[in-house]
C-alpha cells in the first residue's frame, strides 16, 4: 500500500512552518495516542503521525523528502546503524515503532542516551509531565549555552546529589535538545544570536550593503560560524537576493554533515543627503526616465 503524504497526514501545507508543523502534530499527537483513543485504528495512525513529524521536524530530512518522497527513507526505516557518540563508548541506533533512539554506554561508566524523537515529550507541555511514563520521573536540569557554544560545542557543569557531574554538550546543539544520562536528564537551551538565525542545521544571515553597491557591484566580507569570507556582489543585484554557501552552517548530530548558510542581501538607503549627492542622485534619476 502507498504510503500518505506526510503534510496530509499532519495535516499542513508544504509551506507550513516548523511551528506550525509542531503544533498539527502535538494535535495529532493528543487525538490519536492509543491509551486515550480506543479506536482500532488509533495505534496506527499514531504510528503514522509520529512517522510524519520525525521527518518534517529535521530541516535535512524535510529537504530530502520534498525532493526525492517516501523512498529516500524507505531503506532506512530498519534498525541496525551506528549512532552519533561524543563521550566514546559504543552506540547503537534503531527504530520500534513511531520511536527513534540512540543508546550510548561508555563516558565514565554511565549509560547515557541521547532523546531526538521522543513523541511523548509533548504531553508535558500539557500535564506537567508525562501521563503514559511508568515510575517516577527522573531529575531533569536546564543548562543555557551561547548561540556559538551550541554550533561549536562546549561543557557545562552540574551536581546532582552531590556530586559534580560534567555535561559534554555536543557540536549542533539545538535548544531543546535533550541528554538522557542514567539517573537524570539534561535540556539545553540555547541564548538567539544577533546575527545568525537558526533553521534546523541551516544558518539565515541578514547582511546590508549600501544601494551603490548592488547597483554598481562589488566584493564584500561576511560573517560565517567559521571565519568571515568575501563574496563577490554583481552589478543590479535586488532587495531580498539570497546568497547560498553550502555546508557553511550548523554540523548534524548524527552525522559530520553540515546545514548551508543562506545570506540574505538587505540593500539600506541613506537617509541624510548632502546637497551634493541630491544633485547626483537627481541626474542619475532624469537619466533612467
Amino acid at each position: 500500500m502507498a504510503k500518505r503524504d506526510f503534510y496530509d497526514i499532519l495535516g499542513v501545507a508544504k509551506t507550513a512552518s516548523a511551528a506550525e508543523i509542531k503544533s498539527a502534530y502535538r494535535k495529532k499527537a493528543l487525538e490519536l495516542h492509543p491509551d486515550r483513543n480506543k479506536s482500532p485504528d488509533a495505534a496506527d495512525k499514531f504510528k503514522e503521525a509520529s512517522e510524519a513529524y520525525e521527518i518534517l521536524s529535521d530541516a535535512g530530512k524535510r529537504k530530502t523528502y520534498d525532493q526525492f518522497g517516501h523512498a529516500a527513507f524507505d531503506q532506512a526505516a530498519g534498525a541496525g546503524a551506528g549512532g552519533f557518540n561524543p563521550f566514546g563508548g559504543a552506540s547503537q541506533a534503531g527504530r520500534s515503532g513511531p520511536f527513534t533512539y540512540t543508546y550510548t554506554t561508555g563516558g565514565g561508566g554511565q549509560g547515557m542516551e541521547f532523546d531526538f524523537s521522543d513523541p511523548f515529550d509533548i504531553f508535558e507541555s500539557f500535564f506537567g509531565g508525562n501521563p503514559f511514563a511508568r515510575g517516577p520521573q527522573k531529575p531533569r536540569y536546564s543548562i543555557t549555552v551561547d548561540f556559538m557554544e551550541a554550533v561549536q560545542g562546549t561543557e557545562r557543569s552540574i551536581v546532582h546529589q552531590g556530586k559534580s557531574h560534567t555535561i559534554k554538550v555536543p557540536a549542533g546543539a539545538d535548544d531543546g535538545t535533550r541528554i538522557r544520562y542514567q539517573d537524570f536528564d539534561v535540556t539545553i537551551n540555547v541564548r538567539p544570536h544577533q546575527q545568525f538565525k537558526r533553521d534546523g542545521v541551516d544558518v539565515v544571515l541578514d547582511f546590508d550593503i549600501p544601494f551603490t553597491t548592488a547597483s554598481l557591484g562589488d566584493t564584500i566580507e561576511v560573517p560565517t560560524l567559521d571565519k568571515p569570507v568575501k563574496l563577490k556582489v554583481r552589478p543590479g543585484t535586488q532587495p531580498g537576493t539570497i546568497i547560498r554557501l553550502r555546508g557553511q552552517g550548523i554540523k548534524h548530530l548524527h552525522t559530520n554533515q553540515r546545514g548551508d548558510l543562506y545570506v540574505r542581501l538587505i540593500i539600506t538607503i541613506p537617509k541624510d543627503l548632502n546637497h551634493q549627492q541630491k544633485e547626483l542622485l537627481k541626474q542619475l534619476h532624469q537619466t533612467l526616465n
